[in-house]
Order: structure tokens, then sequence, then C-alpha cells
């Protein structure tokens, strides 16, 4: 325990910058040794398997103990959450505006296997079954909405549960609060895992063939995360918006970036949200809530492929179909993590905006895969850090008019 209790004194990025440094060097030193990679596997495992049990319990349990006056900021965060995406889609219109991209339609084959969504209206209909799925299914299968949408049933029922219960309640909540502390203590594992499975593997070969889409992805990427979302919490905020944002992409994007997996980042958002002193009852929603339909990285690969896919087989894109394509790329992310394959199996919803037939559409969902090492790491630090983020200024936004103090 000893030794636990010194390796927890250190600093968790200084941990993680480690791992992520021997990660580096045994990918390029011994690259045949896969056995290392089990580390990144275990470790993404263990936050996919209590991000459920976590969502569940946490959300029954702070909607059951609830003091209420919480209405006012969970409007204010999912405005937020709306209108990065947008605005994400709409920075990614414009730069591939200026950045045209054209791409050799060679990658079907990574597509194989995989069946994009026919429009809108089935989208909306799987987000809806979700919904209402059955709630051990939804747990068992890390559906989100289904969790969020029961864990909110249970809560509500329970506040008339008798104090004993509630207090159960409370205590089952703060043992998997625990449990996921124990599990993000060994991040640097993972990290060290996921590294050396990226580096071991994918090489360079892809900056080769797909190095400008590569290139205008990451750019508008990091345009959305340190230029966009720190506009819009200065607009909500009217202070200097960096020591929050770089907090957060500190300890948040940084750990998507390695996991790939908004899911597996619930848990390390919910104790970055603890550590800023938030409200327990407030972000044990917003998080998950987040994961759902907060997706500027999928409104921007959705939108750029599309734009990319047009480019390419010499589509013109007038001025109202962009517009077009910015709204419907902000609302199709938001149902992304509903749909098999994530983002990229509704590029081929803003492919048919221009009508380019459903092969090629599918051509450039496989070179998002073939691509995706890169272009899923940027998308999920941008969309999990931007969780933390907005949750954070709707929460602190309230603490401006009671006049307290920020923490960051």
């Amino acid at each position: 325990m000893s030794i636990y209790k010194k390796w927890n004194d250190i600093s968790l990025i200084l941990r993680i910058l480690g791992g992520l440094v021997i990660g580096v060097i045994l990918g390029l030193t011994v690259p045949g040794q896969t056995w290392i990679a089990i580390f990144g596997d275990l470790f993404v495992g263990a936050l996919k398997a209590i991000a459920p049990v976590l969502v569940l319990i946490l959300v029954a349990s702070s909607l059951a103990n609830a003091r209420g006056g919480n209405g006012r900021k969970f409007r204010t965060v999912i405005f937020l959450y709306l209108l990065s995406t947008l605005s994400a889609a709409v920075l990614a219109v414009i730069i591939n505006f200026f950045v045209k991209v054209k791409v050799p339609l060679e990658g079907a084959a990574a597509a194989e296997g995989y069946e994009a969504p026919s429009g809108m209206t089935e989208v909306i209909g799987n987000l809806l079954h979700n919904i209402v799925a059955n709630p051990l299914d939804a747990v068992m299968n890390a559906n989100y909405l289904g969790i969020l949408f029961w864990a909110v049933v249970l809560g509500l029922a329970l506040k008339a549960a008798a104090p004993a219960t509630k207090i159960w309640l409370s205590d089952l909540a703060d043992a998997v609060n625990k449990v996921v502390r124990w599990i993000i203590s060994f991040a640097p594992f993972g990290i060290l895992g996921l590294v050396f499975n990226a580096v071991s593997t994918s090489g360079l070969e892809i900056f080769q063939t797909y190095g400008k889409l590569v290139g205008v992805l990451v750019c508008t990427m990091l345009i959305a995360a340190f230029l966009l979302n720190p506009a819009i919490v200065t607009v909500v905020l009217r202070r200097n918006p960096y020591p929050l944002v770089l907090h957060c992409i500190k300890n948040s994007g940084v750990t998507a970036f390695f996991t790939r997996s908004s899911a597996a980042n619930i848990p390390v958002n919910m104790e970055l949200c603890k550590d800023l002193g938030l409200d327990e009852d407030m972000y044990s929603v917003s998080i998950p809530l987040g994961a759902t339909i907060n997706m500027n990285g999928a409104a921007i690969t959705i939108t750029t492929f599309a734009l990319t896919a047009a480019f390419t087989t010499d589509v013109q894109v007038t001025l109202p179909l962009a517009i077009l394509l910015c709204v419907i790329g902000a609302f199709s992310a938001c149902g992304a993590s509903g749909v098999a394959g994530g983002s990229l199996l509704l590029v081929p919803m803003g492919c048919s905006l221009f009508g380019i037939p459903t092969d090629i559409a599918m051509q450039m969902v496989g070179i998002g895969f073939i691509i995706s090492v890169i272009q899923d790491s940027m998308e999920t630090a941008l969309n999990s850090s931007g969780d933390a983020i907005f949750t954070a200024t709707a929460e602190f936004k309230d603490w401006k008019k009671q006049g307290r103090d920020l923490p960051l």
C-alpha cells in the first residue's frame, strides 16, 4: 500500500507522459513484442466496463438525492453542446473551401462489413429505439441513451424512497467512484500499451497517400479546440477561457486521444469535474449526455469527408448546400454514438446532399477507417474535453451570478 500511495502522489499527467514516452520507445525498438499492447486493451476494457455502471448508479443516485435548482444550468449546458457542434461543422466548411482536398478513392475494402444508415429518419429511429431499450441490455451494450433514460426514470422514482434507501444508493455511487479512481490510477500503463500498439502497427504510411486529408482534419480540430471552444466560453463567462480549456484538454483530452472512446472517458471526465468542485447532481447527468450529443469532432469529420468526396468527384458545392451540410453534419453527429462504426458511417448521409453515389461515399468511409488512428483519436479528444469544458462553463456561469470565486 505504501508503494501504491507513493505512485499516486506523483502527478497523473507526469505518469501519463512517462507511459507515453516509454510506449513510443518500445514501439520503435521492439515492435514485435505484441504482449505490451495488452496493457492498453486492459485499461480501455476496464474503463468501458465500469462506465455504464457508473452512469446508471450515479445519475439515479444524484436525482434521488437532488436538492433541485439545476434546471437553468442544464439548459445552458445543452445549448452549449449544440452550439459548439454546429459551430464546428461551420468551421469545417470554411476551412475545406479554403483548402480543397482530393483523394484517390481506393479505400473501399476498409469499409467492408459496415452498413451506413440510409438517412436522417433512420438515425432518429435508431436514437429513439436506443432510448427505450431494455435497461439491462443497455448497460451490457453501453447504450448510453438507454442508460440515461432509465437512470433518470429510476432516480425520479426513488425520490420518494425511504432515507435509508437513498443513503444506500449514495454509498453505492461512492463505491463505484472509488473503483473508477483505482482504474484511472493505472492509466500510465494503459497509455503505454496503446501508444506502443499505434506506433508499432500504423507507422507513417497513412501520411503518404492521405496526408493532406489528415492535415485538414487535424488542423480543423485543433482550431476548434484552441480557438472555437475558448471563444464560446469567453462569450458566456466574459473572462480568459484558457485556464479552464487547457486544464480540461490536459486532464481529459489527452486520455481520450489514446483511448479513442468517449464512453471510456466518461469516468475520467467525472473525476475531472469532481476535482473542479462542480455539483455532482449536475455533472453526473451532463457528462454522459455530452458523450452523446456534444460531437464537435464528429461534425468536423462528417462535413470534411462529404466535401472531400464532392471535390474529388468535381461536384459543384453551392452556398445553400454547404449551409445545409452544416446543419445535417451537426445533428447527425449527435446520433453518431448510436450507430455502429461511429461518425464515419454517417459520411454517406452528407455525401447524399451532393448526389454522390453510395459506392463512392463508402470508399470515403473506408479511407476514414484507414486514417482512423489519427482521425478518431483527435475526434474523441475534442469531443470528450468539450464535455468537461461546457459542463464547467455552465456551472461557473451560475457561480458568477452568486458572486462565488471560480477555481480557474
